[in-house]
């Protein structure tokens, strides 16, 4: 079952008062264990009402209050939704957070409603259109990134332009490329990139699949070189089939980026194939890294 976890709004909370790195730390560890357990599926902390705005609905009149609202008991600060077996492991989850608040607080939890829920309301037509949007949502969900401090590398391979239209065709390079892999004695290792680079808006970009080399003297003459320099990268775990990278790339770019906190660095990003990844099944070992600005 789905849970709605509503931590409630209190007099600091609405105004203004921050958090302590303490508790920030104490309750980064609290995630971090819910979505190792594989229950958290969102969560954030709200801005006091003073930002918010509400919408009053009358018939077919609506009417916009601005914020700060009054009435503290029944606003939140924050939430989170978890995926739980009951609402009794909820309730086990919740006894063990943190105080979200410098003073006494409340935690209310809310199961969520399913189709299934509304009975004979939840018609066929219904269903299909609740299943076709939870298959749109699941189509960009992303895995928490890690954050790792990349060091510098030379990539070389075959490169190619590519427009947003004719990016179809990466596939084929890939297969150009594999017929050179392993046979440069300056390989490191196993892994392979696919490297975003050249980016131009509107226009597109350029597409390099290579492996790191040590000795850049020795290059294949249709082979080209892209320096990936050090930087601090958000490295996101692709887990479906190798033709639905697209939809992570643009997941990462238009869902988690602009909300993150972060600005993408102006180095290239890359794909990395590690040796778990399967090239007869298009599936396993991939890895999205992104640059981040300092």
């Amino acid at each position: 079952m789905k849970v709605m976890v509503m931590v409630k709004a209190t007099k600091d909370s609405e105004a203004g008062v921050m958090p302590s790195e303490e508790l920030l730390n104490e309750m980064g560890k609290y995630n971090e264990e819910l979505v190792k357990a594989g229950i958290m599926l969102a969560g954030e902390g709200l801005h006091p009402s003073s930002a918010a705005k509400r919408v009053h609905f009358s018939g077919k009149n609506r009417t916009v209050i601005d914020g700060p609202f009054a009435e503290t008991k029944e606003l939140i600060a924050g939430f989170w939704l978890w995926q739980v077996k009951s609402m009794e492991e909820a309730v086990e989850w919740v006894k063990r957070c943190p105080n979200p608040m410098l003073e006494d607080s409340d935690i209310d939890i809310r199961p969520v409603f399913t189709v299934e829920d509304f009975g004979e309301a939840a018609t066929p037509e219904v269903r299909e259109r609740e299943q076709r949007l939870t298959a749109e949502i699941e189509r960009y969900k992303l895995d928490p990134p890690r954050f790792e401090q990349g060091t510098a590398k030379t990539i070389a391979g075959l490169n190619e332009t590519y427009t947003f239209e004719t990016r179809v065709n990466i596939p084929t390079q890939w297969e150009r490329l594999g017929r050179q892999l392993g046979h440069q004695p300056c390989e490191v290792g196993q892994a392979s990139y696919g490297v975003c680079w050249n980016f131009k808006p509107g226009v597109g970009f350029d597409y390099l699949t290579g492996t790191e080399l040590t000795d850049k003297g020795t290059l294949p003459r249709n082979f080209t070189q892209v320096e990936l320099p050090a930087a601090r990268y958000a490295v996101f775990t692709h887990r479906g089939h190798v033709s639905k990278i697209p939809e992570t790339i643009e997941a990462i770019w238009s869902k988690w980026l602009p909300n993150s906190g972060h600005q993408a660095a102006e180095s290239p990003s890359f794909e990395r194939y590690g040796e778990e990844f399967n090239a007869q099944t298009g599936m396993g070992g991939v890895e999205i890294w992104v640059a981040l600005a300092r």
